[in-house]
């Protein structure tokens, strides 16, 4: 899908007025504006328009715009990636867009049960079946434990122990890992948690062959809201450290996010798959990602599905210590 250009000032002046966009409509489309850093004083895009508005900067450009739902490099490498992902995934591409842009007005509860209905939604849509048809479910095989836990007087050291398949996040790690920060949660007097993952990777994100098993999105819908391990760490997390090596990816990188400190090895890399698959971040990402690196960069993370190394990710602020 190319991308549409728009004038710059006939997209303020739509925002300023809250009019209908000036394209049309529907289908959602890729709207393209450059930007020349003299327009920064203006509104966020309404949330009810359908599209996605990538800014394309000069040389000297800033990192985001108001008005933008993302701003790319003049190289074209991240533009490219973007109308890929929106030619693929219109429906994730826009409603990724839309969730975002009133990211900053909400608190996390709320930002989380947004997402997760957004998410829903788009597991019931044609781009997740389309991706789910094409990548059928492989039969699983149950190993048990899949989170660990341990306390060390006033610490709570909890590591995630599915090294085999790279500590997928699937359900029973999911709530695993919900039971193990519950325990900070009622007991005051643990002073430290310690998130880490065994084998290769901290996460490389949810288990995808469980992606759609639920009996239907509004029940998917219920579990995800109530064992929220995003919800957990963000009550933990001015007591959490995340301990993040190798390719973190999806819930890889939403959970950890939460965290008041993030240390990453420096082999570490960051990324977010989910509209490849027709869908959203799921795991909280939409709400602790923007609170740490905005939503402009969130969105182009999610959009062209680049990943970023440690360094990139150390001076985004989406972490906060490179380490062993």
């Amino acid at each position: 899908m190319a991308s549409q250009p728009v004038p710059l000032g006939d997209l303020v002046n739509a925002a300023r007025t809250g009019s209908a966009p000036p394209w049309p409509a529907w289908p959602p489309i890729l709207v393209r504006v450059d930007l020349d850093g003299s327009e920064t004083d203006t509104p966020t895009l309404p949330a009810w328009w359908p599209g996605v508005v990538v800014g394309v900067m000069g040389a000297d450009g800033a990192i985001d715009h108001p008005a933008c739902d993302a701003v790319v490099g003049p190289d074209g490498i991240e533009l490219a990636a973007i109308e890929a992902a929106v030619e693929a995934n219109p429906l994730a591409s826009t409603a990724l867009a839309m969730l975002l842009r009133g990211s900053a007005s909400r608190a996390v509860p709320e930002g989380l049960l947004a997402e997760s209905a957004v998410y829903s939604a788009l597991q019931a849509g044609p781009e997740f079946a389309t991706w789910r048809a094409a990548n059928p479910p492989r039969p699983r095989e149950d190993r048990g434990e899949r989170v660990r836990v341990e306390r060390l007087e006033d610490t709570l050291h909890v590591t995630l122990v599915r090294a085999e398949v790279r500590n997928a996040l699937d359900t029973a790690m999911r709530d695993q890992l919900v039971a193990a920060l519950e325990l900070a949660v009622i007991d005051g007097s643990i002073a430290e948690v310690h998130l880490r993952g065994e084998g290769p990777a901290f996460c490389a994100g949810g288990d995808l062959d469980e992606f759609g098993s639920r009996p239907d999105p509004a029940t998917a819908h219920l579990v995800r809201v109530l064992q929220s391990a995003g919800r957990a760490m963000d009550v933990l997390a001015e007591r959490v450290t995340a301990h993040v090596h190798g390719a973190c990816r999806g819930s890889g990188v939403e959970i950890p996010a939460f965290a008041r400190h993030v240390v990453a090895a420096p082999d570490t890399t960051f990324g977010l798959p989910e509209i490849s698959l027709g869908l959203i971040p799921g795991a909280g990402g939409t709400v602790s990602l923007p609170r740490r690196i905005g939503r402009h960069r969130t969105a182009l993370l999610a959009l062209t599905g680049l990943a970023i190394d440690a360094a990139r990710a150390l001076e985004w602020g989406l972490v906060d210590e490179l380490g062993g």
